[in-house]
């Protein structure tokens, strides 16, 4: 159909003119976020990033901090003399410029004395481990789980750093595992596996490239107070003992390749009188570390993790002093025997277990609802005779006016003895010691016919009675009947 050409013509003239100035329009908006654009890219390597961004600080124990962060670009650390920005200062940016490069700088002015290309080196998706180490004027950062750096600096003026500050910005946030900082998480990422120990010592064998980490406390589970071993940490240069998870460290030692992922390496660990001492090898070896706690905290548990990029193989073995002479005054036995997997005397031997398990020729004392069987549990520093219940999975032992379960304990085995009646500390000469007291008594397997039962408890010479636990308390007797050997 043909239109008549003076009604077609505005037409078309109103369509074009409504084309030219939607791009025009176009052109405008592109023109001006072109121009936003150009204008931040010329910015950005100008601008001076400590001014947005706000750090904080932590104090350093030794000359080096080991860290994981997850962000996406730009985590920066400060390393200061004090709890603040300001002179002098280091700066180390990792992944800064979109993820691109890492610098090091001193007293916020460029150039940088230091920088490298780092395309890709931080992750918003997964943790990344760092280290950065200062020693003799020379600043150096490292990858976890390298030895060399990728980055350093040889300061002509080098300061003392007391504080290392961090954080992130240029769009990204970060998540940090700080070694040594509770408050940043780290202790929430590395879990220690319990076991319970008995007086005196514990024989650990590891194979890990490094941070074998050892707990030592007075419950089951991280608790306060905790004494810390951490051997082979900081990439497997240095170890410390620490206490209740504080800096700074109590000892610290350089102990470069003391750990080994293909080789097992064997270490015992002693706190006899809360003097915590660290050998290599067996009981007789030498000491790594040492130091004296001047309020000890009873043990009566043992943790080990690894952590920081390793991962580690561990055998536990308790090493149990033999029980002192009655009258003896000691706080814990002196002269420990080589460590074994319980303590053996002549055809005596108490025998790990936990869960109510009995181990074969676990010797019979008592009766209750069911068999109750001759055991001993670690608590609050005490090492008690007491009753297995199968039905319970427990150790009852009895202390400070309670009656306590125990998941952990050992079990009387490969023995008959007999049991004689007696009254008060009246102990015969050939009376089985089965324990001791957190001041160091010794303690007696005795037992007693109680509410229609038979209970295993301990006897104490010094207190003239035999404890037994029985519901939920503990219950005191002057006459008993006491285990001997024939």
């Amino acid at each position: 159909m043909n239109f008549p050409e003076n009604r077609m013509l505005p037409w078309y003239y109103l369509l074009r003119t409504f084309m030219l100035i939607t791009l025009v329009l176009v052109l405008i908006f592109m023109s001006t976020d072109v121009s936003y654009q150009l204008q931040s890219l010329h910015l950005f390597p100008a601008l001076n990033t400590e001014d947005k961004l706000e750090y904080n600080f932590y104090p350093v124990a030794s000359g080096q901090i080991q860290f994981r962060i997850k962000a996406a670009n730009d985590a920066h650390i400060a390393l200061t003399t004090g709890p603040q920005e300001g002179e002098p200062m280091y700066e180390v940016f990792i992944g800064g410029w979109s993820n691109s490069k890492s610098v090091i700088r001193k007293n916020r002015t460029k150039p940088e004395v230091a920088e490298v290309e780092t395309p890709g080196i931080l992750s918003a998706d997964e943790y990344r481990g760092f280290w950065i180490r200062w020693s003799d004027g020379v600043l150096s950062v490292g990858k976890e789980g390298e030895p060399s750096s990728f980055l350093s600096y040889a300061d002509p003026e080098p300061f003392a750093i007391g504080y290392f500050g961090i954080c992130t910005g240029w769009g990204a946030s970060g998540e940090w595992l700080i070694e040594g900082h509770g408050s940043l998480k780290t202790r929430d990422e590395l879990l220690y596996k319990f076991h319970n120990v008995r007086s005196g010592s514990v024989l650990i064998e590891v194979r890990a490239k490094s941070n074998a980490h050892i707990a030592l406390t007075n419950k089951k589970g991280d608790s306060s107070p905790m004494y810390e071993i951490l051997l082979g940490g900081w990439e497997n240069t240095a170890s410390v003992i620490r206490y209740d998870r504080k800096q700074p460290d109590k000892v610290r030692v350089n102990t470069p390749n003391l750990l080994n992922e293909n080789e097992s390496k064997k270490f015992a660990i002693t706190w006899l009188d809360g003097r915590i001492t660290v050998r290599a090898g067996n009981l007789n070896g030498p000491v790594i570390m040492e130091w004296q706690d001047p309020k000890p905290i009873g043990v009566s548990y043992v943790g080990v993790r690894t952590g920081w990029g390793a991962t580690g193989k561990w055998k536990l073995q308790t090493a149990l002093y033999p029980p002192p002479s009655p009258g003896s005054k000691h706080t814990n036995p002196s002269a420990p025997p080589p460590p074994v997997q319980g303590l053996e005397m002549g055809d005596i031997c108490w025998c790990d277990a936990s869960g109510g398990m009995v181990p074969p020729a676990a010797v019979e004392g008592g009766k209750d609802d069911e068999t109750l069987y001759v055991g001993r549990a670690y608590h609050e520093g005490a090492l008690l005779p007491g009753k297995v219940k199968p039905g319970h999975s427990v150790c009852y032992v009895a202390w400070g006016g309670g009656e306590h379960g125990k998941t952990d304990y050992q079990v009387l085995c490969g023995c008959n003895p007999i049991w004689v009646p007696t009254s008060g500390n009246n102990i015969p000469p050939n009376a089985i010691p089965g324990g001791e007291t957190e001041d160091g008594e010794a303690l007696y397997v005795g037992r007693v016919q109680h509410e229609g039962t038979v209970t295993i408890g301990k006897v104490q010479p010094s207190h003239s009675v035999c404890y037994i636990p029985f519901g939920g308390a503990e219950v005191a007797f002057p006459e008993y009947e006491i285990m001997v050997s024939q």
